[in-house]
């Protein structure tokens, strides 16, 4: 118990310097965007790489520490943990775009997200860092599929956020007759904004279905109605909307942007809105 408190306290140091690296690279990317200077874009990836390495080198070590003391789980079962690892996925998404578009003024609009994300993990309400035993609701398989995909499912909808913010920007400034040079055109802004839901949605869908499995496995019922349930049903339904438009309906730009804001907003609120507001099956987290 002890080896774990120590090794505990090495990887939420690690996370607290993760912190300001990727303020850092949130600062560098602003800065290369009125400079354009391409070693300043450089510096900032460098950084984001250097802040990723570091931030899975901390989820490795806890999750060594945790088979070590005989509890033998993945850092996926508290609040501190998926926070990491939605910050985690937020940066290795957004570093395939980056080197897919060669666009770095993407990363002032996303790495906020994974800077945010983790700076919560010391100051949000109730928030555990110490390397725990599994209850026995959270002892299954399904609970690391169920983790992995919604994460992965939030940090495409966090990248299509910080898009679409860039989208309506750059429309604005063009309706009043003026450009934005330096932010990338907007039918690739669209595109990706597209591309991201389209790897967000497949991944939430099959996050609640694993959800739902473990929740048999847990509580003998699919679907409970369950505070976090509903609004991951809700979530599921707008980015389903988005796609319903786009496809049948044709929209694009701005009415998707939009979409997708709205669809980001309910993610948070089914992440932490419900966990901060509402009891419900998932308060342990």
């Amino acid at each position: 118990m002890q080896g774990a408190a120590l090794h505990g306290t090495l990887d939420t140091r690690l996370i607290g310097v993760v912190i300001f690296v990727y303020l850092l690279a949130t600062v560098l990317y602003f800065c290369y965007i009125p400079f354009r200077n391409k070693w300043l874009g450089r510096l900032a990836t460098i950084v984001v790489l250097v802040g990723w390495i570091m931030e899975t080198a901390s989820m490795v070590i806890r999750t060594v520490i945790s088979y070590k003391v005989g509890w033998g789980h993945a850092p996926f079962t508290n609040l501190y943990e998926s926070m990491v690892f939605f910050s985690w996925s937020i940066v290795i998404i957004y570093l395939l775009i980056e080197w897919k578009y060669k666009n770095k003024t993407i990363g002032a609009f996303v790495m906020p997200f994974a800077f945010i994300a983790l700076a919560y993990t010391t100051i949000g309400p109730g928030i555990r860092t110490q390397i725990e035993p599994l209850i026995p609701a959270l002892q299954s398989d399904w609970l690391i599929a169920h983790v992995i995909t919604c994460f992965l499912g939030y940090a495409a909808f966090a990248v299509s956020c910080g898009v679409s913010i860039m989208y309506l920007i750059k429309a604005r400034a063009q309706e009043r007759g003026k450009d934005i040079a330096f932010l990338p055109d907007l039918r690739i802004l669209d595109d990706l904004n597209y591309k991201a839901v389209m790897i967000g949605f497949p991944l939430l869908t099959l996050g609640i279905i694993t959800g739902a499995a473990w929740a048999n496995y847990a509580w003998g019922s699919y679907w409970s109605w369950d505070p976090k349930e509903t609004w991951s049903l809700i979530t599921w339904l707008v980015y389903a909307a988005f796609l319903h438009a786009r496809f049948t309906r044709g929209w694009r730009g701005k009415k998707t942007a939009i979409l997708s804001i709205i669809g980001f907003a309910a993610v948070l609120f089914t992440y932490l809105g419900v966990n901060l507001l509402i009891v419900g099956l998932h308060s342990y987290a």
